[in-house]
């Protein structure tokens, strides 16, 4: 087709689309090229911030690696993350919301199995004991038992272990089955927010827009049983200060759980010094296909030392 205007250029490329044999895939494409046509003649971009674009999604592709997935990371600072996942687990039609949440771009495959009630602190990690029981129902409440759930999290010091080379290959993670009453218990530290990492692209566009780059603290679950489509969620600490302004756009009132203070009685185990947590949640399932995520990082960093923690400071005019 020779091109006349810049409307013959969408219809050329759609027409070039149109011969993709699977059918969602065409559809896909399809409309990836409508929108993403409209937003440059919407915009009037111009050739100079068309080729600033490109560079930046060529340095997300950089910035990624095996301990670190910075297009995932783009995708949650940009609320698209939060978006499909809403979108996809809308919950049970008249019932309560859904609690599923992001996957977020931390998860580990192959986690090291754990008994019910063990512990996920691999290496020494100073802060205050946790101990966690996660409930895991259908919609009729009905408990879900030998569901494979894998648990990860923070340090108190705002690192995953595969950012942290001071912490033990799979510290703060751990792989379970949930038992006959539906139930995962585990120990652990207690989580803190932190701050996600601004040395690429991401902190360009954080500090574009005048945002602060904090995360409220929160813990990971993922749950995998046939005949239930696979839950992701975070469960976040309701005391937390960024829980109504988190970078990723991530909280919603179903994943808000609640850390119960222990400063004396009866210890759960003789080792624990007050103050202790307990936290309580429930988890509903959603009948579906029982697929396993692909990993969006396979190790940890090669980096020789912990990357710097920075937090920007937020600018509203």
């Amino acid at each position: 087709m020779v091109i006349h205007q810049p409307d013959d250029v969408t219809a050329a490329v759609l027409a070039e689309a149109a011969h993709a044999a699977d059918p969602r895939a065409r559809e896909l494409l399809a409309l990836a090229v409508k929108h993403l046509h409209a937003f440059v003649g919407e915009a009037r971009l111009t050739e100079a911030e068309f080729q600033h674009l490109c560079a930046a999604i060529v340095r997300a592709g950089q910035a990624s690696g095996p301990g670190h997935n910075e297009v995932v990371l783009a995708a949650g600072s940009l609320g698209v993350s939060a978006l499909v996942c809403l979108l996809n687990n809308p919950g049970a039609p008249g019932g309560e919301a859904s609690t599923a949440n992001l996957l977020g771009p931390f998860w580990r495959d192959g986690l090291p199995p754990t008994p019910d009630g063990g512990s996920i602190v691999r290496s020494p990690t100073p802060g205050p004991a946790i101990f966690v029981t996660v409930k895991i129902v259908d919609r009729q409440g009905a408990p879900v038992a030998g569901a494979t759930v894998d648990v990860w999290h923070a340090s108190p010091d705002g690192f995953y272990e595969n950012q942290d080379p001071a912490q033990a290959e799979m510290n703060l993670r751990g792989r379970f089955t949930s038992g006959a009453d539906g139930c995962v218990r585990f120990r652990s530290v207690k989580p803190a927010g932190y701050p996600v990492p601004v040395s690429g692209p991401v902190g360009d566009l954080l500090r574009l827009q005048g945002r602060h780059n904090l995360r409220p603290a929160h813990l990971h679950l993922l749950v995998h049983q046939p005949g239930f489509k696979t839950q992701f969620t975070q469960l976040y600490s309701d005391d937390d200060p960024h829980l109504h302004d988190d970078v990723q756009f991530a909280v919603t009132a179903a994943c808000v759980a609640h850390y119960v203070r222990h400063d004396g009685g009866e210890k759960p185990a003789p080792e624990v010094t007050p103050p202790w947590y307990t936290l309580e949640h429930r988890l509903v399932l959603q009948p579906g296909a029982a697929a396993w995520p692909r990993p969006p990082i396979s190790g940890k960093s090669t980096a020789a030392e912990r990357p710097p923690l920075t937090v920007l400071e937020p600018r509203r005019d």
